[in-house]
C-alpha cells in the first residue's frame, strides 16, 4: 500500500507541466512553438535561457523528490525505482495534459540523482559530451540513456537497479522515436536554434 500511494503521488508530481507553466507566464503556448514539447530544450528555443533553467530545475525535482522520500520510507531499491518510474510516467503522460507530456530526460535524471548518484553524474557527462560535439540535445539523451543499463551494471550494480534502468531507458527511447526519425532524416533542430 505504501508503494502504491507513493507511486501515485510521484505520478501526480511528475504530471505537473513545469515548462508549460513557465512559458505561459511569458505569454507563450509551448505546445504551439518549436517541437511542441514541454521540456527545457523547447523552452530554451522559444523563450530563452532563464526560463529553460527554471524548467530544467523543476523537471529534475519532480523525479528527485519522490525517490528521496520513497527511499527514506521504504529502504528498498525496487520499490524506490517503481516510484521513480511513476514520476517519469507522470511527466511523459501528464494527467493534466490528457496523458500527453514531455520526453522525460530531466525527470529521469532527477530520479537517477536520487537512485544512483554516481551513474547520474556519468549520464550527465555523456549527455554534455554528445551535445557539445553535435548540438543535438535529443542525441545526447538517446546515447547517454542507451548506456544507462551498462553504466549501472559496471558502477552501481544490483539486480533491482539494473531492471529499473532498463525500464527508464525503454521509456526514454519510446518518447524519442520522433527525434530518432528526424535525426535520421537530418531534420532535427540543434540547441541554440530559436523558433
Amino acid at each position: 500500500m505504501k508503494v502504491f500511494l507513493l507511486s501515485l503521488i510521484a505520478f501526480l508530481m511528475g504530471s505537473i507541466p513545469v515548462g508549460l507553466i513557465v512559458a505561459k507566464i511569458r505569454g507563450v503556448d509551448l505546445r504551439k512553438v518549436g517541437s511542441g514539447n514541454i521540456g527545457a530544450t523547447n523552452v530554451l528555443r522559444a523563450i530563452g535561457k532563464g526560463p529553460a533553467l527554471i524548467t530544467l530545475a523543476g523537471d529534475l525535482l519532480k523525479g528527485f523528490i519522490p525517490v528521496i522520500i520513497g527511499g527514506y520510507i521504504l529502504e528498498d531499491s525496487l520499490s524506490t525505482g517503481m516510484i521513480g518510474l511513476s514520476a517519469i510516467l507522470g511527466h511523459d503522460f501528464s494527467i493534466f495534459l490528457r496523458f500527453r507530456g514531455g520526453k522525460g530526460v530531466a525527470t529521469s535524471l532527477g530520479v537517477l540523482l536520487a537512485f544512483s548518484p554516481v551513474v547520474a553524474v556519468l549520464t550527465i557527462i555523456i549527455w554534455i559530451i554528445i551535445v557539445f560535439m553535435t548540438r543535438y540535445s535529443s542525441l545526447g539523451a538517446i546515447v547517454s540513456f542507451l548506456l544507462l543499463p551498462l553504466n549501472i551494471y559496471v558502477f552501481d550494480y544490483s539486480y533491482n537497479k539494473f531492471v529499473v534502468s532498463i525500464f527508464i531507458t525503454l521509456l526514454l527511447l519510446f518518447k524519442h522515436r520522433g527525434n530518432l526519425e528526424r535525426l535520421y532524416k537530418g531534420r532535427e533542430p540543434r540547441i541554440g536554434e530559436r523558433v
